[in-house]
């Protein structure tokens, strides 16, 4: 192939897979309807790159391939031209999948937790010399702020996304599940049709294949007893003799983190990596782009620790905000955080509630639903909003919640923090949408400490 276009490239997944072909020396094309901190390190990167609503004018016979996100509708101008001019079309998982045909495929699945757990399980395998190629979810530090990693070996490290059962277009020789929950459920209609799904995947392993589960995961119990006839399971839980050691020596905070690590440790065991290696890459891990990510700025005149993270779902929320109470028990800590898709939000309502009324932290601040453009239901967008779950919040009983506040723009936030905040606080921007880019504009005339 010498030139692909991808519809959608933003995206965290569609990107990795667009700077993979890019450093592979394939000229990359693509469109997206904003401009990103994505698009514009591709565009540094070679790629060329067209913002705003797309009519097909930019494609022409002689693209090999053109690689759409399965977010965009199947009547979308691009994909219609590309089909007219009978260029092959794949979707990202598709793409992907048969990208993966000429690796030794290592897959990590789950709802939670899969970035992290590709990241370190890439470490440890860097350490050892495999020298993997690896796509991940998120930008990781030690491949130079980079989604993507080119190796020179056949092993081939990567999320495999549950969302619309994308993970079905892939056959991997090692599979990890982290956890199984709630999500999705605008695709998946129920939970007994998320279990369903991963059991399929599961039997995409050859003979020959390993399945590593989490023990501690109730969901996962049963995989155990369904798969071990079939194919080699192997499994990991909290309360192995490593789970101290890794207490010690991570430098990411929380239990789920250190569950990560865990199923990072066991992958490492499945291909005979010594323990030594695995240890001293975890330790080295620096974390991830919006994953407890934090820093010391001066805002107001008070220095306050400024935290960015990802997480969008009631587990991942709940999780989150007990990891950073453990780390610092005695500060005040600020939560800003933007609900992500309004089906999630309409589906967990309830769930969302719960978490925030006993999440561990002083003030919470809710803003706007960010709408995920070409997933959203209108009849749904009619029924669930921010305002609603702000309502449902101040009414509900709270256990350490000391104020919640509605902010709809960044200036009435940033106008609030101003008059709450003060010296030593913790500030968690927290969402998968676009709530992160408020940290730039806090930042705007605040020094790093």
């Amino acid at each position: 192939m010498k030139k692909i276009y991808f519809i959608g490239i933003g995206g965290i997944g569609l990107s990795a897979l667009a700077r993979f072909y890019l450093k592979k020396g394939i000229e990359v094309f693509g469109s997206d309807l904003e401009k990103s901190e994505i698009t514009q390190s591709l565009k540094k990167e070679g790629a060329k790159i067209f913002i705003g609503p797309q009519k097909g004018k930019f494609l022409s016979k002689d693209f090999d391939l053109v690689v759409y996100t399965p977010a965009i509708p199947l009547n979308h101008p691009e994909l219609k031209k590309a089909k007219k001019l009978k260029i092959k079309t794949l979707s990202y998982p598709q793409a992907l999948g048969e990208l993966l045909k000429d690796y030794f495929p290592i897959a990590i699945a789950g709802s939670h937790g899969k970035s992290t757990t590709t990241a370190l399980t890439s470490l440890i395998l860097i350490k050892a010399g495999f020298d993997p190629n690896v796509i991940i979810g998120t930008k990781l530090k030690e491949f130079g702020n980079s989604n993507c990693r080119i190796g020179k070996s056949k092993y081939f490290v990567f999320e495999a996304d549950e969302w619309q059962a994308s993970f079905l277009n892939y056959f991997p020789k090692i599979i990890v599940f982290t956890n199984i929950d709630k999500e999705h459920l605008d695709f998946y209609k129920n939970f007994k049709n998320v279990l369903k799904a991963f059991k399929k995947f599961a039997s995409h392993l050859s003979e020959d294949g390993v399945l590593i589960v989490n023990e501690d995961d109730q969901n996962l119990k049963n995989f155990i007893k369904i798969f071990k006839k079939k194919t080699n399971v192997l499994s990991y839980s909290l309360r192995q003799k490593e789970t101290k050691l890794l207490e010690k020596i991570l430098k990411v905070p929380g239990k789920f983190n250190v569950s990560n690590a865990l199923a990072a440790l066991t992958l490492a065991r499945a291909l005979k990596i010594p323990d030594k290696i695995s240890f001293k890459a975890l330790s080295e891990y620096q974390g991830s782009w919006r994953r407890l990510e934090e820093e010391k700025i001066e805002i107001f005149g008070k220095k306050i620790i400024l935290v960015n993270d990802y997480a969008h779902h009631p587990t991942e929320i709940k999780v989150t905000l007990e990891a950073l109470r453990e780390k610092y028990p005695s500060k005040r800590i600020f939560c800003l955080f933007e609900p992500h898709q309004y089906q999630r939000t309409y589906f967990l309502f309830d769930d969302f509630v719960k978490v925030f009324l006993q999440a561990p932290i002083e003030v919470l601040i809710l803003t706007k639903i960010y709408e995920v453009k070409g997933r959203e239901n209108e009849e749904i967008k009619k029924k669930v909003s921010s305002k609603d779950l702000f309502e449902a919040i101040k009414k509900g009983k709270k256990r350490f919640l000391k104020e919640v506040k509605y902010l709809a723009s960044f200036k009435t936030i940033k106008n609030f923090l101003k008059e709450k905040i003060e010296n030593d606080d913790v500030l968690v921007v927290m969402g998968a949408g676009k709530i992160y880019q408020f940290s730039f504009y806090l930042k705007q005339s605040a020094p790093v400490v």
